[in-house]
């Protein structure tokens, strides 16, 4: 069993939950998933099964797509609603869309990002969160990011809270913290805030549309319809030109045959190497030594 399953991972399970479990379902241990997502955010988790695990790499490379809300009015040590609150300030007037996207605007392209205490990172061999749940206090590293777009969809005021709801939507880079990206926006905004609410609606080139459910999942496992929900990994190995094999270029390739420039019909540095419409391998281009070598196998089959 090998391909790509467009997971939808529902609210409270983490994404290591997501992965034990589809290795129940499935009955295999080679399951990998391509990037976290919190336990109070839903959305697209794009899991690997089988030999599709070895490009899990390329599809955390993919950007992704969300939709969330930020809620302006106090802050939380988690920048979530899952945190303490550590900070408030009340809202006298709403702000108006004009004053928000021209903020937007100031996060949007090559930025950097200084990632939450309440996160995966490592410094020196411990988890940020680790940290945090501590008390403790740590320089975390800068992260230079891409933010392609940053939207407004709403703003609501709410008179009575004194607070406001932006609604957006945002595409970014790997390694973006959508949560640290709303709470910047409301700082720049001169308040505190917190992520309200998220989803992840693209990831590794899939949408939300595409994405089933661990139910599912399960229903197709009973029904022997399986292969229904496995993806190709060629999906996410679209940017590289095709090579097909001859029979023979085939076997060679299978123990790790260096090619020849002149063999290979493409001036790009990296190709994926098919046979019988199926990519088996990508290979590096080589100049100084007149060849492409493997640069990554997915099947010797």
């Amino acid at each position: 069993m090998n391909g790509i399953i467009p997971l939808f991972k529902e609210r409270g399970m983490t994404s290591h939950d997501c992965v034990s479990k589809l290795r129940k379902i499935l009955h295999t241990k080679k399951v990998g998933h391509s990037g976290t997502l919190d336990p109070n955010v839903d959305g697209v988790l794009p899991i690997a099964i089988g030999s599709a695990t070895k490009v899990v790499e390329l599809l955390m490379e993919s950007g992704k797509m969300y939709k969330g809300e930020l809620l302006i009015g106090y802050a939380t040590d988690t920048q979530d609603l899952d945190g303490e609150i550590i900070e408030t300030k009340s809202l006298t007037q709403a702000f108006t869309d004009e004053q928000i996207i021209e903020q937007m605007k100031q996060l949007t392209g090559d930025i950097i990002q200084i990632p939450p205490m309440y996160s995966a990172i490592k410094v020196n061999g411990r988890k940020l969160y680790e940290y945090a749940r501590a008390g403790e206090t740590v320089e975390r590293p800068e992260r230079h990011i891409n933010i392609s777009r940053f939207d407004l969809v709403s703003s609501t005021y709410d008179a009575d809270s004194q607070q406001q709801r932006v609604r957006f939507e945002a595409e970014c880079s790997k390694g973006t913290y959508i949560r640290t990206l709303a709470v910047d926006l409301a700082a720049r905004l001169g308040y505190p805030g917190v992520m309200s609410d998220l989803t992840r609606v693209k990831s590794g080139g899939f949408t939300i549309n595409q994405a089933v459910k661990l139910a599912e999942v399960q229903a197709a496992m009973d029904n022997e319809t399986i292969d229904e929900l496995l993806n190709p990994i060629d999906i996410v190995l679209t940017q590289y030109p095709k090579i097909n094999l001859t029979d023979i270029q085939w076997k060679g390739v299978q123990n790790g045959m260096w090619m020849r420039l002149s063999e290979i019909d493409s001036e790009a540095e990296t190709v994926a190497m098919r046979y019988h419409n199926e990519i088996k391998a990508l290979y590096l281009r080589h100049d100084a030594e007149n060849c492409y070598k493997p640069l990554k196998m997915f099947s010797v089959k």
